[in-house]
């Protein structure tokens, strides 16, 4: 479906969804990152419950309040970010919900809107903020950084081999002029990669990309935060469901769904638990859940996505 906005949101493992959240007819739902509106959408036609969509991008909620339309008295849109969510519920005297969906990372519409810089697939404006108020933009990171702080946020975000070298011929770089582009930026990775990886299936500008946007939104400070305060609103039985994109992603959601499941945290060589720790979720996705064969073939973003589902105690 195409909104007046440009956002075209197919979710990603739709029905994955709706059967692991177990949707309750008249439950309390929130879609923490709800984007074009995909996942709110098929959560409201098929039950009569509540939802409460929160999303960082002023486009996003745009969207997602002309799709949701016909759903108007069971829809509370809210600017804002996931990571919020205590806040946001109190602001709607809301104590408890019955699921939470996450659907992490950079939406079909951002990359795809050339003017908001995350995709070096068209030239724009170095910016990757999704939410456009923020005061950092990719531009800041990418002329601002230090050689160190650039290595690093290149090396840890986007587990780019080569972060040492990239980082230092954006410098060198910069030091002629300012990079003011993604097209720039990605003919500079181009130019530094040995030809081995200029060969692989991937840009040899993605993890770089990857990085710098991760930076700029400090998607995963807000990603554990994000947990947490999921975990904390939900009801006993309700369930939170994360979708990842990247590794990074989805190792955090898996340890920290393992450190909530966790009944003892006493060193092994103690002969009992003294710390009488409670374990606060049960985690239902032994092994991450991953889109059909069929599915990647309609949507090829769906690829990489790994679903995981812990179980509120």
């Amino acid at each position: 479906m195409t909104m007046a906005t440009g956002f075209v949101h197919e979710p990603v493992m739709r029905e994955e969804v709706l059967s692991w959240l177990a949707i309750r007819e008249t439950g309390v739902y929130v879609d923490g990152t709800i984007g074009g509106g995909g996942h709110a959408h098929a959560i409201l036609e098929n039950t009569g419950a509540r939802l409460i969509g929160i999303d960082r991008d002023a486009e996003a909620i745009s969207a997602a309040r002309q799709r949701l339309d016909s759903f108007q008295s069971r829809v509370t849109l809210v600017r804002g970010n996931f990571a919020d969510l205590a806040r946001v519920l109190e602001g709607l005297n809301i104590e408890k919900v019955d699921g939470v969906i996450l659907d992490l990372g950079v939406s079909s519409h951002q990359l795809d809107a050339a003017h908001r810089g995350f995709s070096f697939s068209r030239p724009a404006p170095l910016d990757m903020r999704m939410d456009r108020d923020a005061k950092i933009r990719a531009y800041d990171i990418v002329n601002g950084f230090t050689p160190s702080e650039l290595e690093k946020v290149i090396r840890l975000y986007g587990e780019e081999k080569m972060a040492g070298r990239i980082a230092r011929a954006i410098v060198q770089r910069r030091q002629v002029s300012p990079i003011e582009t993604t097209a720039e930026l990605a003919q500079l990775i181009v130019q530094v990669m040995p030809q081995s990886m200029k060969r692989q299936k991937i840009h040899p500008a993605t993890r770089t990309f990857q990085a710098i946007r991760i930076a700029v939104n400090r998607e995963l400070d807000a990603l554990a935060s994000g947990i947490h305060a999921a975990v904390a609103a939900l009801s006993a039985g309700g369930r939170l469901g994360v979708i990842s994109f990247h590794s990074l992603e989805d190792r955090m959601v898996k340890h920290t769904f393992l450190d909530l499941a966790a009944s003892c945290v006493c060193p092994k060589d103690i002969p009992r638990c003294v710390c009488n720790r409670q374990a606060v979720v049960k985690v239902l996705t032994r092994k991450a859940v991953t889109p059909s064969p069929e599915e990647i073939r309609r949507n090829p973003r769906a690829r990489s996505a790994k679903l995981r589902v812990a179980e509120r105690i």
